[in-house]
């Protein structure tokens, strides 16, 4: 996966694998839990939550009942007697507010966790005891027992590493995840300047919902009937996302924009089926789209062309004209993004949308920098038939670490029919993305909150704030470093790339030098050499304030001003600020300094980062080994 999410940006068009949004959020969560209970902890876990399973088995196989497989852990099949129907059972299991799994072949499901207590196995044993017609059950305390054939146990160690020895108390624990909190730069330091990401403020009344009980606890398959709040938070939420969008349908069923993309492609690819168009399989993307979308057409079966940008980093209209000509019998989509990744609004985005619908191709929008569209304009308005959007981009939803991730498809009223299904719910499996119905619906009371609380005239204003900051800055740097592109009219849009690859002649300073020396200033880097080679993406977001934005400016300026020491032999090209950079505790304070350039100049670069200073981990490493060498981790996880 870490190689994966590397190939996109790499090959490109030729990429196979779309990978964007991790769950690394839910993944560091389950991995404190393994910190926390260690081997030892995990393995008396599973033998009780086993033991209760092997205790309900031989109770219900006392009971009359007939436990289909022979080897189990935590779940079981059952074959019901014949004087009990599905029917029956389920009518008493709903009374006693529990949930079973229902075979379409007669059979029932159930699994065990590691929250069941005697009662609660007496209350499940009780309900199949009932539909019996026998008496209910008593379960004092829960036997150990095991049914496990030796085959199948596990005779190796794991979580062997001391990570998962040490911190077993909650004090041990907390003091261990704070000890890696302070590691991370995040947005309760600085801006986080990630262009086409998207880094904006997770407000502390949108998260709020993550610790309510009624928000977390409900199965992704439990009846509908019993999830009628949530029922109602996706039905509203759908219908504020087609209002943004223009469209008339939404599925929530993607996890990440990736998936999005992906889900997207194939609701074109079945609209274009039912009407006897399955053969369509060139999609045409522009090279300033954002970086699955190559890999997503492949993914979906599709061959990408790419279509050129002119010198303005727009969309290179001729090529465009000419490339749907030349495909016009298999033309099945057209993949673009707005505003583009060149950080600019296409001013002919509405000519694009009617020369691919001219030749019967889908206009597929990745709704990545929707952040600079939301209540200015919108998909359906521009002419787009399909767009994702990332609910953890432009709908407050965490970002960082990749993940949770949420990517919704907003489509046109002729593909709702096409969204993305699911058999658990639906009953049928067209277009299933993902194993739960509404993807991570758990996360979606954020963006619900988000839109709710900031409402229109919120939403709009958040928009372009996040226009002007954009611009504030391009106006600024526009005379030293330079903008790579602008639109049209002379601005960029959300975000902007700036021009870094001119000062590397005189200099010697790179693009990569400009990003360790932000680390310095308690600063996140830009994004790196992408979309253009050799450049800087920033993207400040509406999050952002006057003053903020002016620190990073200062920031900015003060590293063009080394640059300027370095051009004028102030400091030799191979041991200067910059090159040496990032510059962490154990240097700045060991016994030898051997560099031309005060430890004060490395270390407090400006005024302001003396408030609040960040101390990175590590000194520079070795970024191109790192892209090519995978790194195994040192914590067995089993």
């Amino acid at each position: 996966m870490a190689l994966q999410t590397r190939e996109q940006h790499i090959k490109r068009e030729k990429a196979t694998s779309n990978i964007c949004t991790s769950q690394a959020l839910l993944a560091t969560m389950a991995g404190f839990y393994a910190v926390y209970h260690g081997s030892e902890g995990l393995r008396r876990i599973a033998g009780r939550i086993h033991a209760a399973t092997a205790s309900v088995a031989a109770k219900l196989i006392e009971a009359g009942y007939k436990v289909e497989n022979e080897q189990y852990f935590d779940t079981l099949k059952i074959v019901l007697p014949a004087n009990v129907s599905q029917q029956q059972l389920k009518t008493i299991a709903e009374q006693r507010e529990m949930n079973f799994r229902y075979f379409e072949t007669g059979e029932v499901g159930i699994s065990i966790g590691e929250g069941i207590t005697a009662d609660k196995l007496s209350d499940l044993l009780t309900t199949f005891s009932l539909a019996a017609g026998k008496e209910g059950v008593e379960v004092e305390n829960i036997p150990a027992k095991a049914i496990i054939a030796d085959t199948f146990k596990r005779k190796s160690g794991y979580l062997q590493h001391e990570v998962f020895n040490i911190y077993h108390t909650e004090t041990e624990l907390m003091r261990y995840i704070k000890r890696l909190d302070r590691k991370d730069i995040s947005l309760a330091h600085s801006m986080i300047s990630l262009g086409s990401c998207t880094m904006k403020l997770n407000a502390a009344s949108e998260m709020l919902p993550l610790s309510m009980s009624a928000m977390q606890n409900i199965h992704p398959f439990a009846p509908k009937d019993q999830a009628a709040g949530y029922m109602q938070l996706i039905g509203e939420l759908g219908d504020y996302l087609k209002e943004i969008t223009g469209f008339a349908g939404v599925s929530f069923q993607p996890n990440s924009g990736a998936a999005g993309e992906y889900a997207g492609l194939m609701t074109i690819r079945a609209y274009q089926d039912s009407i006897g168009q399955g053969d369509r399989n060139i999609v045409l993307i522009p090279a300033s789209a954002h970086g699955t979308n190559p890999a997503s057409a492949v993914q979906a079966g599709y061959t990408p062309v790419i279509v050129a940008s002119d010198e303005l980093g727009n969309v290179d209209m001729n090529d465009l004209k000419v490339k749907a000509e030349q495909n016009k019998d298999n033309l099945a989509a057209y993949m673009i993004t707005y505003p583009s990744t060149h950080g600019i609004f296409e001013t002919d985005i509405r000519e694009m949308c009617d020369i691919i619908h001219q030749y019967g191709g889908q206009v597929y929008m990745d709704g990545a920098n929707m952040n600079a569209q939301v209540g200015l304009t919108n998909p359906g308005f521009i002419g787009a038939d399909v767009c994702h959007l990332n609910l953890h981009k432009t709908f407050a939803i965490p970002h960082g670490g990749g993940g949770p991730g949420e990517g919704p498809i907003g489509v046109a009223a002729h593909l709702v029919p096409f969204l993305p299904h699911h058999q658990e719910m639906d009953g049928s499996s067209l277009n299933t993305v993902s194993s739960s119905p509404y993807g991570s619906a758990g996360i979606l009371p954020i963006t619900y909150g988000y839109i709710r609380m900031m409402g229109e005239e919120g939403l709009s204003r958040a928009t372009k704030i996040a226009i002007l900051n954009a611009n504030y800055l391009a106006e600024i740097f526009k005379d030293t470093y330079g903008i790579v592109y602008r639109g049209k009219m002379g601005r960029v849009g959300h975000e902007l790339i700036l021009e870094c690859r001119n000062v590397k002649d005189t200099s010697g300073i790179t693009e990569g030098d400009i990003s360790k020396r932000l680390m310095d200033f308690g600063f996140h880097a830009p994004t790196l050499s992408f979309p253009v080679h050799g450049t800087l993406m920033i993207e400040p977001t509406e999050s952002e304030s006057l003053a903020e934005l002016d620190k990073f400016v200062e920031a900015m300026n003060t590293i063009w001003d080394e640059i300027k020491e370095v051009e004028n032999g102030a400091y030799s090209k191979e041991d200067n600020v910059l090159v040496n950079a990032p510059h962490p505790e154990y240097e700045i304070c060991a016994d030898e300094w051997a560099h031309p350039y005060p430890r004060s100049k490395a270390a407090y670069p400006a005024a302001f980062v003396k408030d609040n200073k960040f101390w990175i981990n590590v000194a520079r490493i070795d970024n191109a080994y790192g892209d090519r060498n995978l790194i195994s981790c040192l914590c067995d996880m089993g």
